[in-house]
């Protein structure tokens, strides 16, 4: 199987996938593709993603892209750890995580892109439209948390690799987020899969 990333590894949802498949235990090819210079774009990556984008999986003659659509496919076929929740309302509920991160709190995304956690942080205050998006995004965390949990829905899911990562964001580039979401947010961090990715040699940035 192969997993087409960014070259530079920062991508969180090239990142997602790479935790899915590695807590699966699939053996798999890592594929980077140069954003900076247009290789989503180029005709034989394009020939491979539909979507143009990091990431795409290969799976035999099977070609995927969207990290959330990868996952939900690596936890219909493969066996292993499950990435979603078993119970129909919960898996629900983790996909509506997901979906959220992806489509909002975009001044949090624009002005702490996963760089600030990979590469260098930013010298730059969160505007006032980041702090409200910040939080929206503490807000929703401590719901989901109730009562201490460990993991949003009872047990380990790529959910909480998802989430961890958007406060990572801001955890990472030193800004205010709550005790309680800091030691979620490093407990998911400290998964040796996490680790996996998070302790990949990167170039340096340009």
């Amino acid at each position: 199987m192969l997993l087409y990333v960014d070259r530079l590894y920062t991508s969180p949802y090239a990142m997602s996938v790479f935790v899915g498949m590695q807590e699966k235990g699939i053996p798999f090819e890592v594929r980077t593709v140069d954003l900076d210079a247009g290789g989503q774009h180029a005709p034989d990556y394009a020939a491979q993603s539909l979507t143009q984008r990091v990431p795409t999986l290969v799976d035999g003659d099977f070609r995927l892209s969207e990290s959330s659509a990868i996952t939900e496919y690596l936890d219909d076929v493969y066996p292993g750890v499950p990435l979603y929740p078993a119970d129909a309302k919960l898996k629900a509920r983790a996909r509506q995580v997901q979906a959220w991160l992806r489509s909002d709190l975009l001044p949090i995304r624009q002005e702490r892109s996963t760089d600030v956690i990979f590469l260098q942080r930013s010298d730059a205050p969160l505007s006032p439209a980041a702090q409200v998006a910040a939080q929206k995004l503490f807000d929703a965390t401590d719901a989901l948390l109730a009562d201490g949990a460990e993991y949003l829905f009872g047990a380990w899911s790529i959910a909480d690799v998802d989430l961890a990562l958007m406060l990572h964001r801001l955890i990472a580039n030193g800004d205010a987020v709550p005790p309680k979401l800091v030691a979620y947010a490093q407990r998911q961090w400290q998964r040796p899969t996490v680790q996996a990715w998070v302790s990949r040699e990167r170039a340096p940035l340009g």
